[in-house]
């Protein structure tokens, strides 16, 4: 049996958690790739549904309405009879009687808006009188990101022809001015962004200022106005404050917490994490998920998922030695996600919901990557003893803490690892430390055993052979004697000489 047989059989899985790619298409069966927070609808689908249904409440609260100011207002001596010519609901009488009660409220707010504009002349009138000098308008300062990002864009509207640059700046201007300046709910601003999007591209393929452009240049026009118009807006529009996404977020990071005990056995997902060049792609896979919530953009979020899923094959084929297929993608990322428990997942998700471009979630691998991640999610929230093939008693005693899974090499973040690395070499800086304070030590006491034993051999050999100092005192010489033997190179010497 070969090797990458030998792996494969060991990292094949029991009860692997498995969905059909027809489960993630939408439910009307228009062929793209439905979602779970639209309740299985594309966002074409559910933009449709979500204006039916809106109209349906219109004509619901009308018809309320109707019914309220006949019960309140229509004495029975002025009710019509009923009769074989009396019509049903929404007569002409009830017509009637609604249309008295709208011109009363009519003339009601016409009165208030005409008392409200007396109001205000005179205010202004005595704010004049008493103002010294204009005060500046108060303006809002763009953060750091968003300056950053009309920048680019400036710079990218450069690069175009100027009669198309200007028409797209002024239909982005135009947009942002409504968005910042009247308070629309969350939902509202969603669907005006989105609406936007499909107007522009409409009007790239049929207005003449755009004529000769290729589908990949409106492709990159769009992603660099969706990049620019949400870095703008994420501040405000980034988990809401009148909106339930920190609680999701909260409720979703604890129910990671809770399920850390989960192992890659456990969901099927066929990856070998004992293997270094495994281990690495997780950590990458799992840096990518984190960095998500440090995109402003949804282009750039997806971004993010796209070059994780990628890693999630690589590993997933590194693990095997062999292509990973499309069932093995959703056990990995719903592993990941235990493991690297990304920051306001449903934030992030929600915003990727509400702001991307429409068509880049309908089809594609994009589509199907943020599918996934949805269905990972949902996953999570709903996992118990049943998915993970275990008895509820096991179930409860992991989620307790009574009992521990076996002990394996859990991948963490890239953070984490490098601290844990860090600390591996710190102890072993600390280790070669001790020993060489240890060598050193036994080295000095080695040269004070060496010194005393030097001095002791000196000490021996002076006691065995004493020193004595002998004296010579000065001996006489004679000049003039002649040379003894042994200095016959020497010359002769000189004698004096009578001239």
């Amino acid at each position: 049996m070969s090797f990458n047989a030998v792996r494969k059989k060991k990292v094949k899985r029991a009860g692997a958690f498995r969905v059909d790619e027809k489960e993630l298409l939408c439910k009307n069966g228009c062929g793209f790739y439905g979602n779970v927070a639209w309740q299985g609808l594309c966002s074409k689908c559910w933009r449709e549904e979500s204006h039916k249904q809106r109209e349906a409440q219109i004509r619901g609260d009308e018809k309320l309405a109707r019914q309220l100011y006949e019960s309140q207002n229509v004495s029975p001596n002025d009710r019509v009879p009923s009769g074989p010519e009396v019509p049903e609901e929404g007569t002409h009488q009830m017509g009637v009687g609604f249309d008295k009660f709208e011109d009363r409220q009519r003339h009601r707010l016409q009165a208030t808006s005409r008392a409200k504009q007396v109001k205000t002349i005179f205010s202004r009138s005595l704010k004049n009188q008493n103002k010294a000098e204009p005060h500046p308008a108060v303006t809002r300062q763009l953060s750091t990101d968003s300056t950053q990002a009309t920048q680019r864009f400036t710079h990218f509207l450069q690069r175009l022809n100027k009669t198309m640059a200007e028409d797209i700046h002024r239909q982005c201007a135009e947009l942002l001015h409504k968005i910042e300046h009247y308070d629309w709910p969350v939902d509202e601003v969603a669907e005006k962004v989105q609406d936007f999007y499909v107007e522009h591209c409409e009007r790239m393929g049929s207005s003449p200022i755009y004529t000769g452009l290729s589908s990949e240049q409106q492709t990159k026009i769009i992603d660099s106005i969706e990049k620019y118009l949400m870095t703008r807006l994420y501040r405000d529009f980034f988990s809401p404050a009148h909106a339930d996404d920190e609680q999701k977020d909260l409720a979703i990071q604890n129910r990671i917490r809770k399920l850390r005990w989960v192992t890659a056995d456990m969901i099927g997902a066929p990856i070998e994490e004992s293997d270094v060049s495994v281990n690495q792609l997780i950590v990458k896979a799992q840096t990518e998920l984190i960095e998500i919530n440090a995109k402003k953009a949804p282009i750039d979020k997806l971004g993010c998922l796209s070059r994780s899923s990628k890693i999630i094959f690589q590993m997933v084929q590194a693990s095997q030695g062999s292509p990973a297929s499309a069932d093995d993608f959703l056990p990995v990322l719903i592993y990941l996600i235990l493991k690297a428990n990304p920051p306001q997942l449903h934030s992030n998700t929600q915003f990727i919901s509400r702001f991307t471009n429409p068509s880049r979630l309908h089809t594609g691998e994009v589509g199907y990557f943020f599918t996934n991640l949805c269905c990972a999610i949902m996953f999570v929230e709903n996992l118990d003893a049943k998915s993970l093939s275990l008895t509820q008693e096991e179930y409860n005693d992991y989620m307790s803490g009574r009992r521990q899974p076996p002990k394996t090499s859990e991948p963490i973040c890239e953070g984490l690892y490098m601290m844990y690395n860090n600390l591996s070499t710190l102890e072993d800086l600390r280790l070669r430390q001790e020993r060489l304070m240890q060598n050193a030590r036994e080295f000095s006491d080695e040269m004070e055993r060496w010194k005393l034993k030097v001095m002791t051999q000196v000490d021996e050999a002076i006691k065995s052979k004493p020193l004595v100092r002998k004296r010579y005192g000065p001996q006489p010489v004679n000049v003039d004697e002649e040379l003894s033997e042994g200095h016959e190179g020497l010359p002769s010497p000189m004698e004096p000489q009578k001239v």
